[in-house]
């Protein structure tokens, strides 16, 4: 036996020999390949370069890079990035490149056609060679840093790009997770247009019926109402899950910023440094406009009518590859002066102005993380570059302010903007733009309170606000929503706060919108009863609208609503957008009292089938869950009950969530994510969290290490100073 077993060994210890071997000759492959594929100039700009930067974990996983120059930090900060998911790196420049046909296949056809029509790599190219060339130093920083990470990790394999180039980041040059304003034409339409017939379907998720009425929470308090004397900040986007991680960035050349960055992108889109902060909110400023083109064929290709003259339409060929298809698949794309033809409708083709990617747009972002106060940030956002937000601010001398978009063409104000216009006169062309100065704006309110949530800006400092009637409709044509209502309700009667009732204000779980629908719903029963619905209608009655994991009222309310939102009709006002609470508050007054019963039956029907009973609590429904970094899911598997819900119902902090693949539990996917509150002192204190974890990676003790910390608004200390970082360090490292 013994002998048989030392046999047995043997092989065993030859084996895994050979398995040794063969992953060393593979890595060794893989590294001779990168190494050989490398210019000994390029080799030795990486090597140097990263012999001047040092990064810092601490022991959440955040990454602290430190840099001699800015270049030098932001080849630290891709490095980073890269070291906790490459893989989001990579495929938002693959959607930005217009190629996720070829990662995806089919279904990604429409977007891929979508983006390549409005954003041109070509033009990215030009830009990148006319870029000043502080800003070229970092895009080729931004290029290293991520080639460089490749080199040092032959065994990462991209899903398509096996280089980055440094201009790149000129086809993405704000950092909002929808940076794209196409009107209201959408990829399905481009390419039905251009005869996409079998690539209709599109790769984006399937969208949840309150996904318009999510969004984001700006927050800025002013030393009157402050418990220190200092200005504060509250930063709380609402994204896709670990769309952002968290960084802190620092260079000998005056770079010190903490905050979210977009993967793949060099400047921290919303964060702070020592001397103030920033906070965007996407915004309704109208940026994309639609025209009615008149046509006709000529000899040469088509033209279109303009001032009673016909001009030559412009042609590109744009073209497009899918994965497993041989060849690529051509689209001879049409431009007008204003921009690409993307649809057809009442007999005209439609194009769109819009301004979705600029060199200058690209410089702003940069700039506005070095910036030293009011006056300074002033001057950046004098640029007008920034197309998709609106601008939340607090600095160290006690100012905040509000600024409602940035880049905001001049237009005949007499026009409904929201609607396609004539393309036949000029008349309806852009004509420059409003001076900053003219944007609807707020700084240092009497009220000391900024509140932003995706809303209209005529309520942002309650009694202080600025007045509709100073400004054009198309400057601010948003509506009200639930959230907006909520935050003005609580920092009108808010008193002296410090950062953990800022926070506690921030995390206010009232579903505000469910004060206005729920008596309606109680109203209809009581007129005309049905006996089965008793029990849920009686739990809905007592329920004193805020969110618990614990409620089986909510469970039954969120179901209901979202049953009833698409029953609920969405007017268009002047400028082209619906205002959710009058939508709510006139549908409460005027529906068909069966149809909110029918709801409720059918919700009582659903909660039968998925759970056999009605009376689930919200949190044995509603879970946070992080298996993989892709959407799945698994109901057998651990997972943590979570008592938000969407910010649609007008609470603060957001959490959406949905079935997957005939799940009974909802997980969720979207809604707080970098949540941060910073007071601007004489020494910065800040306290931050991330949804999930730092890493994208499955084996990494920070992928899920935040997740009990987030559902419970548990917030960790922000490590700024060095001396902070080095009291916390888990890893400290060179990249040489």
């Amino acid at each position: 036996m013994l002998e048989n077993f030392t046999l047995l060994s043997n092989f065993q210890y030859a084996y895994f020999n050979q398995q040794r071997m063969t992953k060393f000759l593979l890595s060794f492959l893989l590294l001779s390949h990168v190494l050989f594929s490398q210019s000994p100039t390029e080799l030795s700009r990486w090597k140097s370069q990263a012999a001047r930067v040092e990064i810092i974990r601490d022991t959440y996983g955040v990454p602290h890079i430190y840099g001699k120059s800015d270049a030098d930090a932001v080849f630290g900060l891709l490095f980073a990035q890269c070291e906790d998911d490459f893989s989001r790196v990579e495929m938002n420049y693959v959607e930005k490149l217009g190629r996720m046909a070829e990662v995806k296949g089919l279904s990604a056809l429409a977007n891929d056609l979508y983006i390549r029509l409005i954003i041109d790599a070509e033009e990215a190219k030009a830009d990148y060679a006319k870029s000043p060339t502080w800003l070229k130093s970092l895009l080729q920083a931004y290029a290293d840093g991520i080639n460089y990470y490749l080199y040092k990790n032959p065994m990462v394999k991209p899903a398509l790009l096996t280089h980055f180039e440094p201009w790149y980041p000129l086809l993405w040059t704000d950092g909002s997770i929808g940076a794209i304003s196409t009107g209201d034409v959408q990829e399905a339409e481009a390419a039905k247009f251009y005869g996409l017939r079998d690539g209709l379907a599109v790769h984006r998720p399937i969208p949840v019926p309150d996904e318009k009425l999510m969004g984001s929470n700006g927050f800025a308090v002013g030393p009157s109402l402050s418990a220190s004397g200092n200005a504060m900040l509250y930063i709380n986007p609402h994204v896709t899950f670990y769309f952002r991680p968290e960084v802190h960035v620092n260079s000998e050349q005056g770079l010190k910023a903490y905050g979210a960055v977009t993967w793949g992108q060099f400047f921290i889109y919303q964060g702070f440094n020592p001397y103030g902060g920033w906070m965007h909110t996407s915004s309704e400023v109208d940026v994309a406009d639609l025209y009615a083109e008149t046509t006709r064929e000529s000899g040469k290709g088509y033209q279109y009518l303009l001032n009673g003259k016909w001009l030559d339409i412009k042609e590109k060929q744009i073209l497009l590859r899918v994965k497993g298809e041989n060849a690529a698949r051509s689209v001879r794309a049409f431009y007008t002066h204003r921009g690409a033809v993307m649809a057809a409708r009442d007999g005209h083709w439609i194009s769109v102005r819009s301004y979705n990617r600029s060199l200058k747009s690209l410089e702003q972002s940069w700039l506005r993380t070095k910036t030293k106060g009011l006056a300074d940030y002033t001057k950046v956002m004098e640029m007008r570059a920034n197309t998709s937000n609106n601008t939340v601010y607090a600095d160290n001398q006690g100012n905040i302010a509000y600024w409602h978009g940035n880049f905001v063409p001049k237009r005949d104000a007499a026009k409904d903007w929201g609607l396609v216009q004539d393309g036949r006169t000029s008349a309806n062309d852009w004509k420059g733009l409003h001076e900053l100065k003219e944007i609807v704006q707020v700084v240092n309110p009497e009220s000391a309170w900024i509140q932003n949530c995706n809303s209209t800006p005529f309520t942002v400092s309650g009694v202080s606000s600025p007045k509709r009637s100073d400004y054009l409709a198309y400057m601010a044509p948003d509506g009200e929503n639930f959230r907006d209502k909520n935050a003005v309700r609580l920092f009108s009667k808010a008193q002296r706060m410090d950062l953990n009732g800022m926070i506690q204000l921030g995390y206010d779980r009232n579903l505000a919108a469910f004060e206005v629908l729920v008596p309606a719903l109680i109203r209809d029963f009581d007129a005309k009863p049905v006996e089965a619905l008793r029990p849920l209608v009686d739990s809905l009655r007592q329920w004193d609208f805020h969110a618990r994991t614990s409620s089986v009222a909510q469970t039954l309310a969120v179901r209901w609503g979202l049953k009833l939102l698409p029953r609920i009709p969405k007017p268009l006002a002047f400028g082209g957008l619906t205002d959710p609470v009058q939508n709510f508050t006139r549908y409460a007054a005027n529906h068909s009292a069966a149809e909110t019963v029918e709801a409720l039956q059918a919700v009582y029907a659903d909660l039968m089938r998925d759970f056999g009973r009605w009376n689930v609590a919200w949190g044995d429904m509603n879970r946070f869950q992080r298996i993989s970094n892709s959407l799945q899911f698994d109901d057998v598997k651990p997972s943590i009950a979570v008592p938000y819900t969407s910010s649609a119902w007008g609470q603060l902090p957001s959490y959406t969530s949905r079935s997957f693949q005939g799940s009974a539990k909802w997980y969720g996917v979207n809604g707080n994510s970098f949540v941060c509150a910073v007071e601007f002192g004489p020494k910065i204190k800040a306290y931050s969290l991330l949804a999930g974890g730092q890493s994208g990676d499955p084996l990494s003790p920070h992928f899920f290490d935040q997740a009990n910390a987030y559902v419970n608004g548990l917030f960790k200390e922000v490590l700024f100073e060095k001396e902070e970082v080095l009291k916390h360090v888990e890893k400290r490292y060179k990249l040489n």
